[in-house]
């Protein structure tokens, strides 16, 4: 990342590294941007090497399922292939309400349904973040859906307060959903999501890192993370690594959990501490 955009995040992921809390909008939308909510992390495009340079959020990325064929959307100001002609007010509607100004919606893999608990401000500030990144001309392809879509995600959304960080397991809730952690963590059934076994893992990823599948974090402790320190759920999170050194493969987005506060991991390791013990052997 380079010029003002990467000044910028440096400078604001350095105070948060400090302990410091961002206070404008584009300060928060920046560390969410590039920590928890990590929305490069499907919709910037990526190489061998990782995103590459000068494409921050220019979309294009295929997600190549049974039920869709889907291709992250290109959300920099550009005019004509991004969110350029945007209103703020159409930018929040298509993040939590996954509606676009044209009336149609977005369909998975965004994870729509948990983006409706961010908060009026978490809301204002990573539009201003997606405000302040270089357009990019990019024409995604339209996706392709071989299941029908809702209706709607949901009534719309009125106002949402911000959570209190100092409320520790509300605001660790409040992360993990803004970071949709359980959109991947939850397997699958044909009618949706399983959530009796919330966080118990086993969905199929497959990428230029082959396939993986997503682990199971709930606290039982012969299968999930039960036995683990909060230190190892921590390192898993921001460096990809077990307890006994062997490595977790992508999609998981450690390089921007990476950026995460040390208060904001401890909210979120609390959340994780509630997640009812599943028995589930995934790998």
């Amino acid at each position: 990342m380079k010029g003002t955009q990467g000044i910028l995040v440096a400078a604001v992921l350095a105070a948060s590294a400090q302990g410091a809390q961002a206070e404008t909008p584009l300060e928060r939308g920046a560390y969410l941007m590039n920590s928890i909510v990590a929305c490069g992390n499907c919709h910037t495009p990526q190489g061998p090497e990782g995103p590459l340079p000068g494409r921050e959020l220019a979309g294009g990325t295929p997600f190549d399922e049974v039920p869709f064929t889907a291709y992250a959307s290109n959300v920099t100001p550009d005019r004509a292939t991004g969110i350029g002609e945007w209103t703020d007010e159409q930018i929040g509607t298509a993040i939590r309400e996954g509606r676009r100004p044209d009336g149609s919606l977005i369909g998975p893999p965004m994870p729509v349904p948990f983006y409706r608990a961010m908060s009026d401000g978490d809301l204002a500030a990573i539009t201003a973040y997606l405000r302040s990144v270089p357009p990019v001309s990019n024409e995604v392809p339209p996706s392709e859906y071989r299941i029908p879509l809702p209706a709607s995600y949901g009534p719309p959304v009125g106002g949402v307060p911000d959570v209190p960080r100092d409320d520790r397991l509300r605001y660790g809730a409040y992360l993990a959903s803004i970071g949709h952690c359980l959109e991947c963590h939850t397997p699958m059934t044909p009618e949706g999501p399983d959530h009796a076994r919330a966080g118990a893992g086993g969905m199929a990823f497959n990428g230029p890192w082959g396939v993986s599948v997503s682990a199971n974090i709930t606290q039982d402790p012969v299968t999930g993370l039960g036995t683990w320190t909060d230190e190892e759920i921590k390192t898993a999170i921001t460096r990809g690594m077990r307890p006994d050194g062997t490595r977790l493969m992508p999609p998981m987005g450690f390089g921007y959990y990476a950026n995460m506060t040390d208060d904001d991991l401890d909210a979120l390791v609390a959340w994780v501490r509630t997640l009812a013990p599943v028995r589930h052997a995934v790998r």
